[in-house]
């Protein structure tokens, strides 16, 4: 019996979707004899895509986690699928020869996961163009989700919010940024007002990537399943600079640096500004991008956005820092998880008081968080709808580098202020037969 079915006929899932989650801790006296719950507490997992981030970060942390157990997992490349599997029984090995445990089922189809009716949760880990149709696909089949970052398009994301929302799914979008104490401190130091009334945030990104890609078609590999890797994107001939890692590189399948890791600290941006749930209002800015390659992202920008509230956002590449200014000092820091600084002790050593406004978090990261949730059915820490609208602000700047000029953004509505021209890059077409 899977999770979900056993905790519904216990009254387990009475939590209101959309509340703040809080843990959940399983009695001793419901723990197996090992100490970890018995096989009806666990919730059931099916892992799709298993590249570095995949594998390498995402079965293993559910791995690690006593009450999850990964049943399938699912790659269009044979090596990926091979290695994903072992990985897996090798964990569950003592299981496995006790009879506890069957074994980790392969698929190259994720839909085979979808319909297994003993799977509670898939884990995406996926391309980009795939994120939000692999998630909604889920979703309606009865799955919660949590899924690697980020949309693709600003209509895609609505659809993903509003079918989480319609269904009372839990869906998390991957990222441990808001269970990292320098982002949470940061993010906590700016809405109490540390600094000040905040007048500006500065955001460090990567640049990349260092060259323009080998266009040149090679022969698919035996056993990769291409036609399913490029899957809604358009067609397009096979060779290795386009698929794994290289894919962010490409516009048809991500948005380049810019959404890769504004993804991160862009994030915690809307966190500390208070607007994770709107967005700006104004966004201009200049990029490069190379000439005659593969690659067609763009691989070094600068952009300036503007909120309601007058706050102004400078993005640029070229190294990963974040910083906010206010009318009393600032605060910030250098590298993605470099130690938190400020303009004066009095603002770096502040508490955060029982009157103050305290941030969700979830110090264990965001796969025990998305856990939790699948069993209080609240929202886990990045939220559909907060997750869009980060990835909101990332895809208006690549349009906005695209076109080559200011552009007017209604966070209300979704679309550009009087702007058809903007407007039609907010979405794309899906190749057939895949459609959402």
């Amino acid at each position: 019996m899977s999770i979900k079915n056993s905790l519904t006929r216990r009254g387990f899932l009475k939590g209101t979707v959309g509340a703040v989650a809080a843990p959940y801790i399983i009695p001793s006296l419901a723990r197996g004899a090992d100490g970890k719950p018995p096989a009806s507490e666990r919730i059931t997992m099916g892992c799709i895509g298993l590249g570095g981030e995949g594998l390498g970060k995402n079965v293993r942390a559910f791995l690690a986690q006593s009450d999850a157990q990964v049943l399938a997992v699912c790659d269009v490349d044979p090596q990926h699928l091979a290695a994903g599997k072992k990985v897996v029984e090798d964990h569950y090995a003592a299981q496995m020869r006790s009879g506890a445990y069957k074994g980790c089922d392969v698929y190259s189809d994720f839909r085979r996961i979808l319909d297994r009716k003993d799977i509670d949760a898939v884990m995406f880990a996926t391309p980009d163009h795939w994120h939000v149709l692999m998630s909604v696909m889920a979703i309606r089949a009865g799955k919660d989700v949590i899924c690697e970052k980020p949309t693709l398009t600003v209509r895609e994301g609505r659809i993903l919010a509003d079918t989480v929302k319609r269904y009372g799914a839990v869906f998390q979008l991957s990222t441990e940024d808001r269970a990292m104490a320098c982002h949470h401190r940061m993010a906590e130091l700016v809405r109490n007002q540390r600094i000040g009334k905040l007048q500006r945030i500065i955001v460090g990104l990567p640049s990349g990537p260092g060259d323009k890609g080998d266009p040149t078609p090679k022969p698919i590999p035996d056993g990769f399943d291409y036609d399913m890797w490029l899957g809604p994107a358009p067609l397009a001939p096979y060779c290795p600079a386009r698929i794994h890692w290289n894919f962010r590189w490409i516009s048809d399948y991500s948005g380049g640096m810019l959404t890769d890791w504004g993804a991160h600290l862009i994030d915690t941006a809307q966190w500390a500004n208070d607007t994770e749930r709107t967005g700006p209002i104004e966004v201009e800015g200049t990029g490069k991008r190379w000439e005659g390659g593969l690659y067609d992202t763009f691989y070094d920008f600068s952009l300036r956005y503007k909120y309601a509230s007058g706050v102004q956002m400078l993005v640029k590449s070229g190294g990963v820092s974040l910083r906010f200014e206010g009318s009393d000092g600032w605060v910030g820091n250098n590298g993605w998880l470099g130690k938190v600084e400020a303009s004066s002790p009095k603002i770096l050593n502040s508490e955060i008081g029982p009157g103050d406004t305290k941030l969700f978090t979830c110090p264990a990261g965001e796969h025990r968080n998305f856990l939790d949730c699948v069993k209080s059915r609240r929202d886990p820490y990045f939220p559909a709808e907060i997750g869009h609208r980060c990835c909101t602000v990332m895809h208006i700047g690549n349009i906005a580098m695209n076109l080559g000029r200011e552009l007017k953004w209604n966070p209300d509505k979704e679309q550009f202020v009087d702007d058809p021209a903007a407007d039609r890059y907010l979405s794309r077409a899906m190749r057939e037969p895949w459609t959402l």
